[in-house]
């Protein structure tokens, strides 16, 4: 144990300083340890439901992010004003932001529920975590070994690591900031271009470069450190699934490692994490060129969106551990406790139409029904009249299942997918589909580029409303590494769907006989028999959720906060 570990401090009211499904994730938690939740809103998300569910609500002055779920300033005078002793970062916006965190430590009482600003500093700009690892013996890709001061800088560099490259924020992660550069002609517009993005993202243009990788494998592993010296490992997300450096699907366990390399990649993150004294959850990412070579990518300093996974197969709230390390808990388990149960799928479903190249789909949410049956879970923050803001990240919600195996999965998220109901907004729903009925996906054959190499599988599926033909799947030998035996196992998997796809082909020409919008498609009125008996179990439901609150929380309370936090705010933002 840390000698200076202080005794257990549990919380009383935290502050949740993010929005949309993170928030209303956190603010769950919150409710079941018993520790009031207070809320921020900007203008645009007063609709959304993390603002209805928590026990009290406070908006933000202003429209831009900057101005609002950026404002380090507006923040801290929130969590200040509304008495709070902990402030829930969630992920993105400043949960990876040092400056935020010091300027919570000025509050006297309040915990930041997270890491140091020195642990975030070390390990959450990416530069510096590069040669922590490198200090440490941990493979890294050839890169920058500091900050690019400048272009000419960069070119010095792409001259010794070569082409291509890869143009990453040091700030942040997410995908925000990289840029693939081929050749020295588009190194200037990259290195701007990744510059812009990331002050735009994370307050900081700081950049850097190292060697890219064709046809990688993306993997990262789950992390939890707490003050007293402990860390775990809570195993690994595959996370390949990607388009334009954004996920937008994930599981877990992997199917590309062996057990000695999941030991072995678990025991690097682990280490990584303790030489920088972390406390909370972090994810370590990792880039792999084959099932035995494994680079260190960066380390997350916060919570990921694709953390339900991990929470699927091993039973652990990652949520409430994060909580309960800023507590000064220690982790209530050892490594060897930890097992992996069955196998967990996310998906992504954002405001996107994947016919038109992903292009951002807005609007009004006219009708909503979520999947429900066993082991499905839905995190999101609309409802039924949301207006979806363009101001944000387009993801609206994440489906996740469970199953005893993978096949097992993707036959439940199938399922799953089938019940999803938006009306009124398009979403990736149908390509998310498209990739589940795809061979070389049922047969685990992935890679970061599958998405853009498969594109003409995608557009056919997309084109023939989902009876595309499982044949028009490029089965390449160069899209993953193994020779004949890949090839027998996409072989395996194609004769899986072709079955499938059979069955889905016949399912559809029954719906189109009928008429009414469904998952974004044109299907059949319901029966008339069943109609009203779902709206009224809809409307129930819709109910519940909107309309929970604690009770000893007067309405007049809330309004109250949001006038004198609003009227200090226009205030101090009118001083300066």
């Amino acid at each position: 144990m840390m000698s200076s570990t202080p005794p257990v401090q549990d919380f009383k009211r935290v502050l949740v300083a993010n929005r949309g499904e993170i928030a209303v994730r956190i603010i769950r938690t919150l409710r079941e340890m018993g520790i009031e939740s207070v809320a921020l809103f900007a203008a645009a998300d007063q609709q959304s439901l993390h603002v209805r569910m928590a026990d009290y609500a406070v908006k933000l002055c202003g429209h831009s992010l900057q101005d609002t779920y950026l404002n380090i300033a507006q923040i801290t005078e929130a969590a200040s004003f509304a008495r709070c002793d902990g402030v829930h970062p969630g992920y993105g916006f400043l949960a990876e932001n040092p400056d935020f965190v010091s300027s919570l430590q000025q509050l006297p009482g309040v915990r930041f529920i997270g890491p140091s600003a020195q642990a975030m500093s070390a390990l959450g700009d990416k530069v510096k975590a590069r040669a922590l690892a490198a200090r440490e013996n941990i493979p890294i890709l050839p890169g920058c070994s500091t900050v690019l001061k400048s272009f000419d800088e960069l070119r010095e560099v792409s001259e010794t690591i070569g082409f291509p490259l890869v143009m990453k924020a040091a700030a942040g992660g997410g995908g925000k900031g990289m840029r693939i550069v081929e050749h020295a002609a588009q190194l200037e517009e990259a290195y701007r271009a990744s510059q812009r993005e990331s002050s735009a993202f994370f307050g900081s243009s700081d950049v850097y470069c190292e060697r890219y990788l064709q046809k990688p494998r993306h993997i990262e592993f789950q992390t939890l450190f707490d003050h007293h010296g402990a860390g775990v490992h809570v195993f690994e997300r595959d996370c390949s699934v990607q388009r334009r450096y954004q996920k937008l699907f994930e599981e877990a366990p992997s199917q590309y490692l062996s057990a000695a390399t999941r030991a072995a990649m678990g025991d690097v993150a682990v280490k990584l994490g303790l030489a920088a004294q972390y406390t909370g959850a972090a994810t370590v990412e990792f880039i792999c060129e084959d099932p035995q070579t494994f680079y260190f990518m960066e380390m997350n300093t916060r919570i990921q969106v694709e953390h339900p996974v991990t929470e699927m197969i091993t039973g652990v709230d990652l949520i409430r551990e994060t909580i309960r390390i800023a507590a000064y808990h220690p982790l209530p388990f050892k490594q060897e406790e930890l097992s992996i149960r069955g196998h967990a799928m996310e998906v992504r479903i954002n405001a996107e139409d994947p016919t038109q190249d992903f292009a951002p789909s807005g609007g009004r949410c006219e009708e909503l029904h979520w999947p429900a049956g066993p082991f499905v879970r839905v995190d999101s923050h609309i409802a039924p009249g949301y207006v979806i803001p363009d101001l944000y990240d387009s993801m609206i919600a994440k489906i996740i299942v469970w199953a005893p195996d993978r096949c097992g999965a993707i036959e439940r998220m199938k399922r799953a997918l089938g019940e999803l109901r938006i009306g009124g907004v398009t979403t990736t729903a149908l390509f998310h589909e498209a990739l589940l009925h795809h061979p070389l996906f049922a047969s685990s054959e992935l890679c970061t580029t599958f998405i853009e190499q498969q594109q003409a599988y995608f557009c056919s599926y997309y084109a023939s409303g989902g009876a595309a033909m499982p044949d028009e799947a490029t089965d390449d030998a160069d899209v993953m590494k193994g020779g004949e035996q890949q090839g027998s196992k996409a072989r395996r998997g194609r004769a899986q769907v072709e079955k499938r796809g059979d069955e889905k082909r016949g399912n559809k020409k029954k719906k189109k006989t009928q008429g009414q919008q469904f998952g974004g498609e044109e299907v059949g009125d319901l029966d008339q028999q069943n109609t009203e008996e779902q709206d009224i179990l809809l409307a129930v439901l819709m109910a519940q959720e909107l309309c929970h609150r604690v009770g000893r929380v007067a309405r007049d309370d809330r309004l109250r906060w949001q006038a004198v936090a609003r009227r200090q705010a226009c205030l101090s933002s009118e001083e300066h």
